[in-house]
């Protein structure tokens, strides 16, 4: 009992770790990259729209507003795949968590509600990066297939 309890304590027993840890990191991956693709969608399907925002609405620092419309709709189709997947999960969880601050701090009319749908991806990207995809992913197989 007292094992169990020190394990439980610690989210070190079978079925945190084993069950809900997974599941719910895959249904982090899975809403985040959702989230993402979608608007990914949208800025392709009106791509003038889509470089008009970036010219004058957002204000994306550093470089120009074509190759930010550029980065960030290939950062929203591409790494959103890896995340569904599992595959190269830390470094998509990573690129969507810096595009996610960028977008949040460059776009200046941004709502109350806005900024806290940017802060719930910003968490959820962080827990995915420092808890890595678990057990089901790409990343799992293939990290066992380096360990052999």
């Amino acid at each position: 009992m007292k094992n169990f309890l020190s394990g439980f304590l610690m989210a070190d027993c079978l079925p945190t770790n084993l069950i809900f840890k997974p599941l719910l990191l895959l249904g982090f991956r899975l809403w985040v990259a959702k989230a993402f693709f979608d608007s990914g969608m949208t800025k392709i399907k009106s791509w003038s729209t889509t470089l008009d925002l970036f010219r004058y609405e957002y204000a994306v620092p550093v470089m120009s507003p074509e190759i930010a419309a550029w980065l960030a709709t290939g950062a929203e189709l591409m790494l959103p795949v890896l995340l569904v997947f599992g595959l190269l999960t830390r470094p998509a969880a990573l690129g969507l968590f810096i595009l996610n601050i960028v977008a949040a701090t460059s776009y200046p009319d941004i709502s109350p509600a806005g900024e806290m749908q940017h802060a719930v991806w910003g968490v959820m990207l962080a827990v995915i990066f420092v808890f890595g995809p678990e057990k089901i992913s790409l990343d799992y197989f293939w990290s066992k297939k380096l360990k052999s």
